[in-house]
């Protein structure tokens, strides 16, 4: 191996590491000081053979940089070695691709998040009348048009809160991926912003919290907006307001890797909270059983990474169990019964109009769970891979 050609790769410094990677593809790594070195050695043109001689008279140490642009190839940082290109699958196409870094770069402006606390201030202080109870929601006798106003007003805002993400994201360079996800029994849809992790960190706190600004924000709007009509208007605005706080709750499930996780992981400086808590989860489980004799694996983390490793497992174990049991005393047979009820109308229903809405029914909650099977299927098929 002589020569090497990297692509374009972003660094920052964290701490004693580098966070080294590609923003188009979203790969990025932990990097000694030693590997940064190396990597711009390689970077300037120099031989892995050279390389090494340079780390060694500078460090006193014999680098193996053969293994270290091994590696590097396997994380699909090398273009070319030897002037040979390496076959590589191309970047995944982001989503909303037209959007160009320049379009958006006015969501990272401090400006922005002053703003919206500005807004969300005004609208404390005007008190608009937008009473947090489900009355609220019930604005209309007809509750065709009430679920009518929920599903459009919820399904808009859901892709207004990953559009805020993948946006934000987009504004530091990043590409971004939205596509539906699962978390425990929810069918969640989920944006990839991969990459982040390269930018400075008022920009990645930034992206993190889009969502829920977007929802703070559109709230605030049409709060005030209710504030300022009568009748019917004024009851639906009310209804929006609320329909925009509504999901703002579950965002406080950090053991489902949600906004404010990906808030806790970057306050906490951890590289991994989720996996780094699922590993010691699954190191005390086994300690409990008596079958395991390895190595507690919070032991190879630095102090900080392991205190908020430990604690939030306890999170994880806490969130988990309950979530499940909720879902298995409550959700699960809620359907199975619905499910259960609307088969038989669908079959022996007295009217055509019963018959009709078993078959809604069971063609609306069976396809939720089919689309919840298939997602989570090819997300643990990915993870596998």
């Amino acid at each position: 191996m002589n020569r090497v050609r990297l692509h374009a790769l972003d660094s920052r410094p964290d701490g004693d590491e580098w966070i080294v990677g590609r923003r188009t593809t979203g790969r990025f790594v932990a990097l000694p000081e030693v590997g940064k070195q190396a990597l711009d050695l390689l970077g300037e043109g120099l031989t892995p053979a050279e390389v090494g001689a340079r780390l060694r008279d500078r460090t006193g140490d014999d680098i193996d940089v053969p293994d270290f642009v091994a590696a590097l190839v396997d994380l699909g940082f090398v273009a070319e070695v030897d002037g040979r290109a390496i076959e590589q699958e191309p970047p995944p196409t982001p989503t909303l691709a037209r959007i160009r870094p320049r379009h958006v770069r006015w969501l990272l402006s401090p400006a922005v998040p002053v703003a919206v606390a500005l807004l969300i201030t005004v609208t404390l202080c005007t008190r608009p009348p937008v009473p947090l109870d489900y009355r609220t929601l019930l604005w209309s006798s007809h509750g065709s048009a009430v679920l009518a106003l929920g599903a459009a007003v919820g399904w808009s805002l859901l892709l207004l809160h990953e559009c805020a993400h993948l946006l934000t994201a987009r504004a530091t360079g990043v590409a971004g991926r939205m596509r539906l996800g699962t978390r425990l029994q929810f069918l969640v849809m989920q944006t990839d912003i991969s990459g982040i992790e390269l930018a400075p960190r008022r920009h990645r706190l930034t992206a993190y919290l889009a969502g829920i600004a977007t929802n703070l924000t559109a709230a605030s709007l049409a709060a005030l907006a209710a504030g300022a009509t009568s009748g019917t208007p004024r009851r639906v605005l009310a209804a929006v307001a609320l329909l925009a706080l509504l999901p703002l709750p579950f965002q406080l499930m950090v053991f489902m890797r949600t906004d404010l996780y990906f808030v806790l992981q970057d306050l906490t400086r951890c590289r991994d909270l989720f996996g780094d808590g699922v590993a010691y989860t699954r190191y005390r489980a086994r300690r409990l059983l008596r079958r395991t004799g390895e190595a507690d694996p919070s032991l190879g983390l630095p102090a900080h990474e392991r205190r908020a490793v430990r604690a939030y497992s306890v999170v994880l174990v806490l969130g988990t169990t309950l979530c499940l049991a909720f879902f298995a005393a409550v959700t699960l047979p809620a359907d199975l019964t619905l499910f259960a009820r609307a088969l038989v109308k669908s079959v022996a229903g007295q009217s055509a109009w019963e018959r009709l809405d078993g078959i809604a029914v069971v063609v609306t909650l069976g396809g939720l769970h089919a689309l919840w099977l298939r997602t989570w299927w090819r997300g643990s098929r990915w993870r596998r891979r």
